[in-house]
């Protein structure tokens, strides 16, 4: 059996729909035989997590599976494995930076 890293997508749909298009990525760890088992089983764990619920305003909220977008197979499972990266460009290195470092700032608010 192997490790994968998959990324599932699900459109979230706040009661008629009429808001900016939001979607929720998530990454999921998925033990298979093969790529292609791996993509399976995520697509059953995408359809079997969608759900719908009432918020504070009584409107139905909405989780849609999408897809899977992305599978990545882990070579080793040990502290400090990469699981996953996304490389950015940006038009202003130095505001890119200080918004990493505010970012990691807030993991420790509160904690």
């Amino acid at each position: 059996m192997n490790w994968y890293v998959t990324k599932l997508v699900f459109r979230i749909v706040s009661g008629d729909g009429n808001h900016p298009a939001q979607f929720d990525e998530q990454l999921r760890l998925i033990n298979a035989d093969t790529e292609k088992n791996a993509f399976e089983k995520a697509n059953k764990i995408g359809r079997e997590v969608q759900d719908s619920f009432s918020n504070a305003q009584k409107q139905t909220v909405k989780w849609q599976f999408v897809d899977v977008t992305e599978i990545n197979r882990l070579h080793d499972l040990t502290d400090g494995t990469e699981l996953h990266y996304q490389i950015h460009e940006a038009p202003d290195a130095e505001l890119y930076i200080a918004w990493a470092h505010h970012r990691s700032a807030l993991l420790t608010v509160n904690k």
